[in-house]
This record gives C-alpha cells, sequence and structure tokens, in this order.
C-alpha cells in the first residue's frame, strides 16, 4: 500500500531549482549553521596552510588587486581586501543590530541592558588585564584588546546545540552581551588602533556622514543612496588613519529605522486591496491581463515596503552574505597557521599565554563576577528561569573570540611570529572555551525548582 500523498488538483510539482536548494535553505536557517561554516572553512585554512601546496595558500593573500579607475584607484593585497574591505560590510551590519538592539532590543532600556553591559564590560576588563600582565612593557602589548573580544555567531551557534536545555533568557543574555562587546570592540579600534590621521580625509568623512544624517533626517529610504555614499566614507576613513571598518558602523547609524506607516494602517491598506483584488477576479480573467489586480497587487507591495523600517530590510538581506560569505572567507584567509619551525618560534612569545588565558581565563571570571555584582546592587535582574551556574557556563562561551580576536590581532600586530602566536591562542582558547561551557550547560541550564 502506497503511503505517498497525493498532490492537490491541479498543483505542479515543485521546480527542480527549489527541490535542489531546499536543503540549504533548511541549514541556513539553523541558528548553528553560521558557526559550522566557520568552522570548515578554518579547518580548511590550516589543512592547506600544512599541506604540499602551502606556499599557494600564503601566496594567494598576498597577491594584489586594484579596483578604480585610471587617475583614482586602490591597490592593496587580497588579505587587505578581505579586512579592510568586505569585513566593513561586516560591521555594517553588526551596526545595525547595534541600532536595533539600542532602540527596540534588549539594550533599549537602562533595566533591560545592565546585565549584559555589566558583564560586557566585565569581560572585556579583566581579559586585557591578564594580558598586559603577561605582556607589560614587551612586544606583544598592543595587542591587550584580542581577548575582549567575543565571536557571537560561533557562541550562539554553540547554545544552539544544547537545545531546550539553555533557557531562552541566557540566549538573550548572551546576544546582547556579545553586541555590548561589538561597542567596545568598535571603539577600542577607532580609538587604540588608529595609525597617523590625515584631517583632510576626516573632514572629508565627516562632510558625508553629515550628508547621510540628513538623507535619514528627510526621509531618504533606498539603500543605492546610502551604499553610494557609504563607498565614499570608506574610502575618506581608509585615507584618514582610522581603520576604515569603523565605516561601516557609522553608516549604520545613518540608516533609517522608521517605518511610513504602523501596523493598523498596514492592515487596513491591505485588507481592503485584498478585497479589490477578489472583487476584480472575473471568468477567464488573470493577473497578466486584469488592471484592477495589478493595481491591487501594486498598491500591497508599497504597503509591504513602508510598513518596513530600511534598517532591519537591509540587515535582514546582508545577514547571509555576512554570515555564510563574507565571516568564512575572513576565517578561510586569516586562520591558516603553518605547524612547524616557525610556529614553534612563536609558541616563546607570551602573547600566546595572554590570548589564552585572557579568553579562557579572564573572560568567565569577568563576565560572572560583573553580572553578580550588578544583580546584588540592584542594578540589574537575573536571567529568568537560569541559575548561576548556567550563567557562568555561558559566560565560559563567550570566550570564543575567533573572528573578532583575529581581526583585532591582524591590526595589533603585522605578519610575523607575534601574530602567528596570537592565531594559536585565538584558535586553542576559542576550542577550550566552547567546550568547557557546552559542558557546564549541558549538565543542567536550567534554575532548580
Amino acid at each position: 500500500m502506497s503511503t505517498t500523498t497525493a498532490s492537490p488538483a491541479g498543483a505542479s510539482p515543485p521546480p527542480l531549482a527549489e527541490v535542489v536548494l531546499r536543503p540549504f535553505q533548511q541549514f541556513a536557517q539553523t541558528e548553528s549553521s553560521g558557526g559550522i561554516v566557520l568552522m570548515v572553512c578554518t579547518a580548511l585554512a590550516l589543512a592547506w596552510a600544512n599541506s604540499p601546496w602551502s606556499e599557494s595558500y600564503f601566496h594567494l593573500w598576498e597577491r594584489t588587486l586594484t579596483i578604480g579607475t585610471e587617475g583614482f584607484a586602490l591597490t592593496e593585497t587580497l588579505r587587505h581586501w578581505i579586512n579592510d574591505g568586505l569585513m566593513a560590510v561586516f560591521f555594517f551590519v553588526v551596526g545595525l543590530e547595534i541600532k536595533r538592539e539600542m532602540l527596540v532590543g534588549e539594550l533599549a532600556s537602562v533595566r533591560q541592558a545592565a546585565l549584559p553591559i555589566a558583564g560586557a564590560i566585565g569581560g572585556m576588563i579583566v581579559p586585557a588585564a591578564l594580558y598586559m600582565a603577561l605582556n607589560w612593557g614587551g612586544p606583544g602589548a598592543s595587542g591587550w584588546a584580542i581577548p575582549m573580544a567575543t565571536d557571537i555567531a560561533f557562541a550562539l551557534g554553540v547554545l544552539a546545540l544544547l537545545g531546550s536545555r539553555v533557557p531562552a533568557s541566557l540566549k538573550v543574555f548572551l546576544a546582547a552581551l556579545a553586541i555590548a562587546d561589538d561597542i567596545g570592540a568598535v571603539l577600542v579600534i577607532a580609538f587604540f588602533y588608529t595609525s597617523d590621521l590625515s584631517l583632510t580625509s576626516l573632514g572629508v568623512a565627516a562632510g558625508v556622514l553629515a550628508l547621510l544624517f540628513t538623507f535619514g533626517s528627510a526621509g531618504v529610504r533606498r539603500p543605492s543612496v546610502y551604499a553610494v555614499f557609504g563607498v565614499v566614507l570608506w574610502v575618506a576613513m581608509l585615507k584618514s588613519g582610522i581603520h576604515a571598518t569603523v565605516a561601516g558602523v557609522l553608516l549604520a547609524m545613518t540608516i533609517p529605522a522608521r517605518t511610513r506607516i504602523d501596523e493598523d494602517e498596514f492592515v487596513r491598506t491591505v485588507g481592503a486591496r485584498l478585497r479589490d483584488f477578489k472583487q476584480a477576479c472575473g471568468p477567464g480573467s488573470t493577473v497578466l491581463s486584469n488592471y484592477d489586480q495589478q493595481e491591487a497587487i501594486h498598491a500591497m507591495e508599497t504597503a509591504c515596503e513602508e510598513v518596513q523600517a530600511p534598517s532591519l530590510k537591509v540587515e535582514h538581506k546582508l545577514h547571509g552574505l555576512v554570515a555564510y560569505g563574507i565571516m568564512p572567507l575572513f576565517a578561510f584567509a586569516n586562520a591558516g597557521i603553518r605547524v612547524g619551525a616557525e610556529l614553534v618560534a612563536a609558541l616563546s612569545y607570551p602573547v600566546l599565554f595572554g590570548v589564552l588565558i585572557g579568553l579562557v581565563v579572564g573572560k568567565p571570571i569577568g563576565i560572572t563576577l560583573l553580572s553578580w555584582v550588578s544583580v546584588r546592587a540592584g542594578l540589574a535582574a537575573a536571567p529568568a528561569g537560569a541559575s548561576w551556574r548556567a550563567l557562568h557556563g555561558v559566560s565560559w562561551i563567550a570566550g570564543i573570540g575567533f573572528t573578532m580576536s583575529l581581526f583585532i590581532a591582524t591590526l595589533a600586530f603585522g605578519p610575523g611570529p607575534l601574530l602567528e602566536s596570537a592565531k594559536v591562542g585565538i584558535l586553542g582558547a576559542s576550542v577550550i572555551a566552547g567546550v568547557v561551557g557546552w559542558l557546564l550547560l549541558r549538565g543542567g541550564a536550567r534554575q532548580d525548582e
């Protein structure tokens, strides 16, 4: 007896493209998928860097690429285009997330924001202090910010693997903490990893930024307008001496976060147009030939456009590009470490131990301690339904620095043993922090009844 479900009468089978792409779409919708892609790209980078073709890996990223027209062109290595260019898009999305959280999310009120901000502050100060305790006055002192970072994709991916063992309040806490952590990272990059400043370029950047804010105030909602001027802002920041990725966050702050119509007006408009569409139906009539139906559809499309905030729409569209394109490519270009005499030499630098201890000791202690203090002082409320052991487990997972830590390491050190030492510390600490955090939470994350 066949168990195949019959298709509805007149229904056509799904297109081949939809059948082929469906598994990939389902994978992309899982919370841990971004972290899985990052892990795969990291493994590929390590494998290639230690294969018989390792020279081709390192030479690939040092090849130069020129973009622009005659008279005005930028020439950078592929690694620099990724780290300075594509990562600006990553920071743009980070900026949009920060803006959303500050307007309507977990950072929208002092009471909501108190706990994750306290945790983030502890998770930045203590790791940086431990790192400096081991590297003060040494050649690796400039890397003090490396263990301050949290990789939100990896961290949330580990929590997703634990499923219902982790209360939703802890997931929200970690996401908000990572956003607050990102704010700290952006400020650190802007103020402490800046070369000689060009006042002329800074003036151009300030002018473009003012113009973008004016567009937002005037109700300009087309993403293409912000994209064009965003490129100009990026070039000005690149030439100014401030790291170009900061332009991404600044651009995000200018994208309008308001809708043109509210939810009630949207419901009324779409309801009326649906009735118009239905009334226009007739025997033998199709949308292709029915002008009234076409008008109703266009009106509904306009309403859908006006009820969406441009910032949220852009964030949604770029999420896949960043999670499955830019971040994995960054990891692929920067995570390759050659195991050999160079690595052995790199292990002798205190940079490695500073990063390792900062992420696997400083992060858990700093986040847990400052969170506990904020709750005891009455400034914040503990996450609902979660024990302090569970919050401590989450604080371990926040020690997965990976992408952001690698990025800051590339700013702190040029190519050489210091950078290689930092990479080993970052990769090792991320693995240890993820495994320990997973074990702590697997043992029971919910508050005892």
